[in-house]
């Protein structure tokens, strides 16, 4: 296999997990594929960008090293994502990646507005509040700006997000030595 047009013909495939898999093991077996994989996929165009972060995303699961020069390029593209996938995906990726301290404010601006969005998905806002909880770390003063939105929305969010929501704000309120959620 050889250029952009391949590994695209392969993505539009079909979406499926096997077509996925079957990608990632293209990369695994020839890793300078996965520059080309980023590239389709920080291109924003679907649904073929949303086929190839899934791909970019299982295989910097077992390979994280291949994706630690894409982190800035994946957080500086963030804002400019509109589909779920691309979102979910590139957050997830972030989430468990070192983050990127010349995007760090962006970043952070866009976790805090995708997780009181009323129009993201479940998943978007868990990785925002994954990332901010990070970032909480880095810079304590966010700890109570982080628990003010997840209190805001908790009461109106799904049984996923009202899970993760308590066990963050838990540990928030143990950092900042106040109350605790039941």
């Amino acid at each position: 296999m050889s250029g952009n047009k391949s590994l695209t013909g392969l993505l539009m495939v079909e979406n499926s997990r096997r077509n996925t898999d079957l990608i990632a093991n293209l990369v695994f077996n020839k890793p300078e594929l996965f520059d080309e994989l980023v590239e389709i996929y920080l291109r924003n165009e679907e649904p073929v960008s949303r086929r190839a972060v899934w791909a970019v995303d299982t295989v910097a699961e077992k390979l994280p090293k291949l994706l630690e020069r894409y982190i800035e390029s994946i957080a500086e593209a963030l804002p400019r994502f509109e589909y779920d996938g691309l979102k979910r995906l590139s957050l997830r990726m972030l989430s468990r990646s070192p983050l990127p301290q010349k995007y760090f404010g962006e970043l952070m601006n866009i976790c805090f507005d995708w997780l009181i969005s009323p129009k993201e998905s479940v998943a978007v806002k868990i990785y925002a509040m994954e990332i901010l909880y990070r970032m909480s770390g880095m810079e304590p003063e966010l700890k109570k700006e982080l628990a003010d939105s997840i209190e805001w929305r908790i009461t109106e969010g799904t049984p996923g997000f009202k899970n993760r929501g308590k066990k963050t704000l838990n540990k928030l309120y143990k950092e900042m030595n106040s109350r605790k959620i039941e």
